[in-house]
């Protein structure tokens, strides 16, 4: 058996990714800015013009946001964090006509709206329809929205992955082992926005503790279209956003889940408003025994624990400045699942995952088109690996971490038509990497490979940035122009300018709206085991050792497509797309370790087409269906990374054309809840998936020990002929009940069920990376929740 086969069939022990962090800033352009969002600032009054105390409602069907509050005793109210679109306001007070009107803000300065209720006749009364607000006309792409209700009310099979499924279930994305994101074919350069600030590294359940689903209030997801300030990690963006519109007065939630595999959780929110200041405090803990993808049907040594708190602090010093701190930590800790020969040996592998961080938030607005924004965050990030005396074929230590500071600054503006926004950051990372392993079954490496290896090693990571963006909206017509340039120093030193164009029309007669995109990448690799990959110290290794640096990817972005409501109810986003990569960033493990490291190859393209239909509501009814056809394939030869033995450095000429490993071709979704009465809904959601590559050497491939290693049932859902797993499916079931309601206190009861048929979901087979891992059998869970 080749060692690249016995590479592929090791179970990959899931280390945790460390990336540079944080990134660009945020940018006020209409349709795609900077974490996309802004805030409008409310007045009512009555027609003597004093202040008002009233209700207020907010809506947007595209954005999947519907907010309602109530002004102070002056009248005034700020709803804020709000994503840029086209929005339903009403506001209502008793004796006093209703009050509805459109609101379209593209722009991070804030909107002052000024709102006079008075006594007029009900005949001169302005309705506006929900429908008004489904499609944005001076939108500039694509952007997919995640709603309150659709977050609180989903719960994953496997504990910690609400955010990670809601973000799988759109288009162009698709997950392999552990829950490992790939947007449009990239390996997994997914950036997440925390309220506003940029996060680069691999949030799946083996990388990182699991986002605070009752954190979560919205999200936005992109797979195109980047404004200039978003930069090293573009393969997708997900925006998530935690709730700023707290009310007066103490309010909360508490709730408690149990289900399949022994899996029980706990989560507790608190909110406090007073005047203008703003506390919330998070806290959330779980146990389960199915934490990580099992590489086998029995399941072995798969048990995690998550635990963690948030606290959020806000004030409005003035009308015009405002402060936010945050300071959060969450740690992880789990046991690698087994594959059979490691459980009969009795291996076990621990890993363990530490986060702390604070980020604070400052903008001050200068004049009524201008806005001010500066923050930062430091953080601390640690991930342990570490196996005991039986494991097989390979006793493994490892630590590494980073410590990072990050600042940013930006100005946003208004004239003439135009938003505009210009920014800066910077990052300070300082990165240390330990490795230790020892051999334990020297017939599964090449001969000379060094029995035991040490390894420690320290650098910094120092990136900067710099952009400038413009958005301007001419009749029918609205551009999104802007250009970025990146500074890298880690491993090697390089840079660049990215130029980006959006350009839209909406026809409007047809009720259509056409876009088209151009984003030039500049993506930065993987933090990962940089240090390690990069170091002589491997030459120690193996009598054959080849070192290329792993350069930063370039890439060229195309996408066309278009936005139509249907009957004011449903609408359908379609996308056609094509991504070109120089120097495509790929993974490779450390002999049989698991220790994954950044390699690259010469050139990828990925192409394909997308689409989503969207019905927000529709009587008692609303949901979505999306599907997604792409092709991804890469080209050597091997550019960059590390190489270790005869047939590694051997294959690295080779510019042949490849299926890359989360080549999925036919991705579909879909879900539709029926609200049967005001207290109780239904709903039912499917999945299917064509299958991801399965990577086996043809000519030298031990199927009797693949059978022995995995079983019959195992190898029957893998198309050996050709080479691809079998397609995946699973149908799924949830309800809710609202128990108990009076005045602000409920109590609601949800049920959830995940593959009810059971169906033998593989997800990937001897993958180089990530193994052989299995999605859930059927599974259930239940959660009770209280609010007050």
């Amino acid at each position: 058996m080749s060692s690249r086969m016995i590479n592929c069939i090791q179970r990959h022990t899931m280390l945790f990714r460390p990336a540079c962090i944080l990134a660009v800033i945020m940018t006020a352009v209409p349709g795609l800015a900077q974490h996309e969002r802004g805030e409008i600032h409310l007045q009512v009054q009555d027609q003597s013009g004093g202040p008002l105390q009233a209700s207020v409602e907010l809506l947007s069907e595209m954005n999947q946001v519907q907010r309602a509050a109530s002004t102070d005793r002056e009248g005034h109210y700020v709803a804020r964090d709000l994503p840029f679109g086209v929005y339903k306001l009403r506001v209502s007070r008793k004796e006093f006509l209703p009050s509805e009107q459109l609101i379209k803000f593209r722009s991070e300065v804030p909107l002052t709206v000024s709102v006079t209720l008075g006594l007029a006749p009900l005949q001169n009364r302005i309705n506006v329809m929900d429908s008004a607000t489904l499609v944005d006309p001076q939108r500039t792409g694509t952007v997919y929205s995640v709603g309150p209700r659709a977050i609180k009310e989903y719960q994953p099979a496997q504990m910690g992955r609400n955010v990670t499924d809601l973000v799988d279930s759109q288009p162009g994305w698709v997950y392999e082992a552990n829950g490992v994101l790939h947007p449009r074919g990239s390996e997994y350069d997914v950036q997440y926005l925390l309220d506003g600030v940029p996060v680069m590294e691999n949030r799946s359940a083996a990388y990182a503790a699991p986002f605070e689903a009752e954190a979560v209030e919205s999200m936005r997801v992109m797979t195109a279209g980047f404004p200039a300030e978003y930069g090293r990690k573009l393969g997708g963006v997900v925006d998530v956003s935690s709730s700023k519109d707290i009310a007066p007065g103490l309010h909360g939630t508490a709730a408690a889940d149990a289900g399949s595999f022994s899996t029980t959780m706990g989560d507790v929110a608190i909110e406090y408003g007073r005047g203008s200041n703003r506390l919330t405090v998070l806290g959330s803990a779980g146990l389960t025994d199915r934490y990580l993808d099992s590489p086998v049907l029995a399941n072995y040594t798969n048990h995690g624990s998550t635990g963690g708190f948030t606290t959020a602090y806000s004030r409005d010093f003035t009308d015009r400045d405002h402060l936010r701190l945050s300071v959060s930590h969450d740690q992880v800790h789990y046991l690698v699942p087994n594959e059979l020969v490691q459980q009969e040996t009795g291996q076990r592998q621990n890993g363990a995952e530490v986060e702390t961080s604070a980020q604070l938030d400052y903008e001050r607005v200068l004049s009524p088109n201008l806005l001010l924004n500066a923050g930062g965050r430091v953080r601390d990030q640690s991930f342990r690996l570490w196996s005991n005396a039986l494991a097989t074929p390979v006793v493994l230590s490892q630590q590494r971490g980073f410590r990072e500071g990050y600042a940013r600054v930006t100005l946003a503006g208004q004239h003439a038509g135009h938003d505009w926004k210009i920014g800066a950051d910077a990052i300070l990372a300082p990165a240390h990497e330990a490795l230790q392993y020892l051999i334990t079954n020297p017939s599964l490496f090449d001969p000379g490979t060094a029995a035991s290896f040490s390894f420690r090693g320290r650098r910094t990571d120092v990136e900067s940035s710099a952009f400038f963006q413009d958005e301007l909206h001419w009749k029918s017509w609205n551009a999104n122009l802007g250009i970025r340039y990146d500074d890298y120093r880690f491993a090697l030193h390089q840079s660049a300018w990215s130029p980006r164009v959006t350009v839209s029309r909406f026809f409007t007669a047809a009720g259509v709206l056409a876009h088209a995109s151009y984003d030039r990448i500049f993506q930065t690799p993987a933090l990962e085991n940089l240090l390690l990959a990069s170091s002589p110290a491997l030459d120690q290794v193996s009598s054959l050792v080849l070192r290329l640096p792993v350069q930063p990817a370039h890439a060229n972005y195309y996408e066309v497509g278009i936005t139509k409501g249907f009957w004011s109810r449903l609408r359908l986003d379609a996308n056609v797309f094509r991504r070109d990569f120089r120097s495509y960033r790929d993974d490779d493990t450390l002999l049989n370790t698991g220790v994954s490291f950044p390699i690259a190859d010469a050139s990828a393209r990925i192409q394909g087409i997308e689409g989503r239909l969207e019905l927000p509501h529709w009587g008692r009814f609303s949901g979505f269906v999306s599907y997604a056809n792409q092709v991804a394939a890469a080209q050597g030869p091997i550019t960059g990374g590390l190489l270790i033995g005869a047939e590694a450095v051997a294959a690295v000429p080779d510019s042949s054309r490849f299926w890359v490993s989360q080549d999925q071709r036919n991705t579909a979704q879909g879900r539709l809840r029926f609200q049967a009465t005001r207290r109780f809904w239904l709903a039912a959601g499917a999945s299917f998936g064509s299958g991801l590559p399965v990577e086996l050497d043809r000519g030298d491939t031990d199927y009797d020990f693949l059978l022995a290693q995995y079983g019959p049932r195992i190898l029957d859902q893998v198309n050996l002929a050709r080479g691809r797993v079998r397609p995946s499916y699973s149908l799924d079931a949830a309800a809710g009940l609202n128990l108990y309601t009076k005045e602000k206190k409920t109590i609601t009861l949800q049920l959830q069920g995940s593959n009810l048929t059971n169906h033998l979901n593989v997800i990937n087979f001897t993958s180089l990376f990530s193994g052989t891992a299995l999605a859930p059998p059927r599974s259930f869970g239940v959660r009770l929740k209280m609010g007050f």
